[in-house]
């Protein structure tokens, strides 16, 4: 009997012990499909790590803080308050965009008007990389707004908005006036739809099919003059 009670204890001890085998085994399997999954997934990680910078390249751009709103919104417990911020970026070599953001926060609105600012950049083409290459006009709501090229040593004759715009691009030399309006949203709508239909004299030669110094010939410079006026252009 003695040895009865100690097999029959006994059974239920080595039942486990067999069947606690194959657990282990179908876990170890189960574990290395897993493993397998978690090594594709972190093999897609990989591959978002490698994905293209931004528009910007990785260029350093210029960043230009124009205007901080504070917004509250009333709700059942009384006021909650938010921010927002338009900014201005730029890489100095005529490439500029604007962006607006909202947030609960200064810094979180900053950076998602930063990151919209990036997405909307445009290129404007600049004279001898410094000034523009003819006036403009530009309307935006109740904003209007004037931009005029101007010879070198002018500087930026232009305020508020519309001068982070011009900083921000690289412009040098320029003569603005606004009128209308001083709502920094719309002043500086107004100055991107005035550089949007900036154009330059090798891109209107090449929709012509002219040369660029036919061109200039026409505003009454002479031979030598307009070649070597030609020979300048670069955009």
């Amino acid at each position: 009997m003695a040895d009865e009670v100690q097999n029959v204890e006994g059974a239920p001890e080595a039942a486990p012990t067999e069947t606690a085998a194959p657990r282990r085994g179908r876990g170890g399997g189960a574990g290395g499909r897993d493993g397998g999954r978690g090594g594709r997934d972190g093999g897609r990680g990989r591959r978002d790590d490698r994905r293209p910078r931004d528009d910007d390249g990785g260029e350093e751009l210029i960043e230009k803080l124009v205007h901080i709103n504070r917004v509250s919104k009333t709700v059942k417990g009384g006021k909650r308050f938010g921010f927002a911020a338009l900014v201005v970026v730029g890489d100095g070599k005529g490439r500029a965009g604007f962006g607006h953001g909202k947030a609960r926060e200064v810094p979180e609105a900053i950076s998602k008007a930063t990151a919209a600012a990036k997405k909307a950049m445009i290129r404007v083409p600049l004279r001898d990389g410094r000034t523009l290459h003819h006036d403009g006009l530009g309307h935006f709501g109740a904003g209007k707004v004037t931009v005029r090229s101007a010879p070198a040593g002018t500087g930026i004759i232009a305020g508020g908005p519309m001068r982070a715009v011009f900083e921000s691009l690289g412009v040098a030399d320029v003569v603005t006036k606004s009128n209308g309006t001083s709502n920094p949203y719309n002043m500086i709508r107004a100055t991107f739809e005035a550089l949007g239909e900036q154009t330059s004299p090798k891109s209107v030669a090449q929709r012509r099919g002219k040369k660029v110094s036919d061109l200039i010939k026409r505003g009454g410079a002479s031979d030598r003059a307009a070649e070597a006026e030609a020979a300048a252009v670069t955009e």
